[in-house]
């Protein structure tokens, strides 16, 4: 099974690197709208909640309140594990995977109840959700209910994934691993991931996605990396497939972001991100088909 593995990624590597060679200068083009895209935004939204998400994992994050028991005991997380969740829910990808990973390796949480919290407390941030929404849609509480719908959606998941922790997080005095040193490592990985898939999405463009329909389209670049899905949407007049789709991008995150979550979680295990991504997708998405429903009478059917 590992030989065929290796086989296939050579052979994939080999069928990538074709069109990097014969259309090199697409690729330099997605490659600059990559870095352009970096130092534009995702250092600047990412790089202060990566260096907190170090921090998070203090001592000081011991006293979390009575207000937010309620979601741990919806969710099944530790005691003293609410910052953990609320940072994943509002901080944005892969900032959540991030603080998990960070609470793990500090002693926090144990292995178990780490790999279970991938699943459900890494989520899109309302920054994001509020920017991209309120690009596609006139009415402001839409985007309001698509985060409504992406929370709820996120402690359903957490409810049903398997693994409910009874344990109290054990958080310890500050080490010797440097939150600022850890962030700027996080954030080079990132970096790399999200210039990679705008090559990866400019040389698709160019080659292969404009023969679809635009829905199509849009969900293609969606799965791929969420942003550019989510501005292909503009290209779509019906309001229902619109929420819908921007719900059900938005709730999974895509595959770029998914690559970027791998890799700020160290040696934790990833199946169950998947598992809880995919269950939320399908969750949120059921809820958005419902509402959309109610919301635009006559544009889904």
């Amino acid at each position: 099974m590992k030989i065929r593995k290796k086989y296939i990624l050579s052979f994939l590597s080999v069928l990538l690197m074709i069109p990097l060679i014969f259309d090199a200068k697409t690729a330099l083009n997605g490659a600059a709208v990559g870095i352009e895209l970096c130092l534009k935004t995702v250092i600047p939204s990412l790089f202060p909640f990566f260096f907190l998400s170090g921090i998070l994992t203090q001592p000081a994050s011991e006293y979390s309140g009575k207000l937010l028991s309620p979601l741990r005991k919806i969710c099944g997380i530790p005691m003293g594990a609410e910052p953990i969740m609320l940072l994943g829910f509002l901080g944005g990808y892969p900032i959540g995977a991030k603080t998990v990973s960070s609470a793990y390796r500090s002693g926090a949480i144990n292995r178990e109840d780490a790999n279970r919290m991938l699943g459900f407390c890494n989520q899109a941030g309302p920054a994001f959700i509020f920017g991209i929404a309120g690009a596609i849609f006139e009415y402001s509480w839409i985007p309001i209910m698509i985060w409504g719908i992406i929370i709820l959606s996120a402690l359903i998941t957490g409810f049903l994934l398997p693994g409910r922790s009874s344990l109290k997080c054990q958080y310890k005095k500050q080490t010797m691993n440097n939150p600022l040193e850890s962030a700027i490592r996080a954030m080079a990985s990132v970096c790399g991931w999200v210039i990679l898939f705008r090559v990866l999405l400019q040389i698709l463009n160019r080659w292969l996605l404009w023969i679809f329909p635009t829905e199509m389209c849009a969900v293609i670049a969606g799965i791929l990396e969420l942003t550019n899905g989510c501005i292909l949407l503009n290209g779509i007049q019906n309001k229902a497939i619109q929420f819908i789709a921007l719900t059900g991008m938005l709730s999974f995150g895509g595959i770029c972001v998914a690559m970027q979550t791998v890799s700020v979680i160290d040696k934790l295990d990833y199946k169950t991100y998947f598992a809880g991504k995919l269950l939320q997708t399908v969750i949120a998405t059921v809820f958005a088909t419902l509402l959309s429903i109610i919301l635009f009478p006559g544009n889904l059917f």
